[in-house]
């Protein structure tokens, strides 16, 4: 119950860290991870240990599948080239060489437990890097990069930390065994996405009408699809985000507009106290961690240690991405003519690379003891140098990355002028619907309902607004009222459909895509509130 009290406590502080991260604009993952540092630092605070697999059931799930879901789908395959490269290619190339250089400085490291290291830090993580990056004018194409890597580069890191955990405590490794056997559980991951992904669309489409009981949905959903695949020793990794890339893409016409704001909402809740959460454990066991390591390791290796392994990871990434982007352009003629090339956002795809949460879950879900009931090795040193390598980049990487994209004079990339366009042609095409269909309504009601959206025209056009909003200020019958307003819940669908059409066509970016549907939703929620009191 004590430790219940103090986890209370620590995310109440993490709260108010929120509050000042968000007036200072701090990055919030840099705060949190130095948030852990200063809970490992406080005297009196007890240690807490979760149980491993309790560890990867409750922070897993939620968390890759939230990372799907604000994935756009469109951009995910107009850029599945590069994010494969990154996301398989560099994960194992980064788990190689951080797995030579653990075995080369850490006397007496097997193998097994070195490539156990950089499978644990191999993956970035797509949080830091949005939240660094968020206001910087990227282009999308390369925040899309970032966050699709960081998606399935997830899903490989943790099929290479399984590979890596089971040679250590089966004692054999097969490689060819181990690449074949990679291929048929990611496969069958993805499988169970999609049967899961589908069902679960049915469900929502068919059946449920209650926002509740589907934002309840929501949440088990990952868990299941987690849990199923791994029950037949699959990947539960990939099926998770496939379920959450699959339901994302069908959301707008699967889920009601009350059950979407109310969705959005309370995940937003419960990532932010997942992500505190974790580092608050992370801090109440540093401390033991340190202790236990301290009588083997002087305070120099330890710093060496983590030092050294955060810059291999920082430095790995540099090397891939050279070839990874040079090559495929210096091969195909398609590519070159296709895709604009900007070497400065090498530099940045480079230095994006941090180190978060998805990390610090896999390590601080390790065994604490072998199937022979021998302590797991070098348990307590992972888990220190997975901290040093989250700490290094998302502090160093995280604080500098603004400047360097200053430095390198980027063009920025305004999101603005293109919520613009694209509002403007949803409001041109519903008008040019009002004109074709509507022509038949009473006067006076075509009338307002049609300069509703004239001035929504008008002011996109930066004219002012009319004064006469509606029926040159005079106050409408009530009959009039309930239909004129029922008509407006009528074309939000039109509007709906139009940014929908957008975007599946891949000319409006994810992000454009959730701000207007969530405008929308929230202007049937009034919409519907009249209504309802008329």
């Amino acid at each position: 119950m004590e430790n219940i009290t103090i986890i209370i406590l620590l995310l109440f502080g993490i709260a108010f860290i929120g509050i000042l991260s968000n007036k200072y604009k701090f990055p919030f993952p840099i705060a949190l991870v130095l948030c852990g540092v200063v809970i490992s630092l406080i005297p009196g605070l007890p240690v807490v240990e979760l149980s491993p697999e309790v560890v990867f059931i409750i922070f897993l799930p939620p968390l890759l599948y939230a990372a799907a879901w604000n994935t756009s789908w469109h951009d995910f395959k107009a850029n599945i080239r590069p994010i494969g490269l990154a996301a398989i290619g560099l994960v194992l190339f980064t788990t190689a060489l951080v797995a030579v250089a653990a075995h080369v400085i850490i006397p007496g490291l097997d193998w097994p437990t070195a490539f156990l290291i950089g499978a644990i830090v191999s993956p970035p993580d797509a949080v830091a890097a949005t939240s660094v990056t968020k206001g910087l004018g990227l282009h999308p194409r390369i925040i899309a990069i970032l966050e699709g890597e960081s998606l399935v580069n997830d899903a490989s890191g943790l099929v290479a930390y399984k590979y890596a955990l089971a040679a250590i405590t089966a004692g054999n490794f097969v490689l060819w065994k181990a690449g074949l056997n990679f291929l048929v559980i990611a496969a069958a991951g993805i499988a169970i996405g999609l049967v899961l992904g589908y069902i679960m669309y049915l469900i929502h489409k068919k059946f449920v009408c209650d926002p509740i009981v589907e934002v309840t949905l929501t949440f088990l959903t990952p868990f299941a699809g987690y849990l199923l695949a791994e029950h037949f020793h699959f990947s539960g990794v990939l099926a998770v985000v496939t379920t959450g890339l699959y339901l994302s893409y069908q959301s707008s016409v699967m889920f009601t507009h009350q059950s979407r704001i109310m969705a959005y909402a309370v995940w937003d809740v419960v990532i932010y106290i997942l992500n505190g959460l974790i580092f608050i454990l992370i801090g109440l066991q540093l401390r033991n961690v340190m202790a236990g390591i301290r009588t083997d390791y002087s305070v120099q290796e330890l710093l060496l240690y983590g030092i050294v392994i955060s810059l291999v990871v920082i430095f790995v990434r540099f090397i891939w991405a050279i070839p990874a982007a040079l090559l495929p352009r210096m091969l195909s003629k398609r590519i070159r003519q296709k895709e604009n090339f900007d070497r400065r956002n090498m530099v940045v795809f480079g230095w994006a690379g941090m180190r978060g949460v998805v990390s610090m879950a896999a390590a601080l879900a390790l065994p604490l003891v072998l199937p022979s009931g021998e302590a797991f090795p070098y348990r307590n040193l992972i888990i220190f140098i997975t901290f040093c390598v989250i700490l290094f980049t998302l502090v160093l990487q995280g604080l500098t990355l603004p400047w360097i994209i200053k430095k390198m004079k980027l063009p920025p990339h305004s999101i603005a002028a293109e919520e613009y366009e694209i509002r403007t042609q949803v409001v041109s095409e519903t008008i040019s619907h009002i004109e074709e269909n509507l022509s038949l309504l009473q006067d006076e009601l075509l009338n307002n309902i049609k300069s509703k959206y004239e001035v929504k025209y008008n002011r996109l056009q930066r004219t002012d607004l009319p004064a006469n909003y509606f029926s040159n200020g005079k106050k409408l019958p009530g009959n009039i009222f309930n239909e004129y307003t029922q008509l407006q819940i009528d074309l939000i669908s039109i509007e709906r459909q139009t940014v929908e059409k957008l975007h599946r066509n891949g000319n409006a970016s994810e992000e454009i895509l959730r701000k207007l549907e969530h405008e929308l939703d929230l202007e049937e929620t009034r919409l519907n509130m009249e209504l309802y009191n008329q």
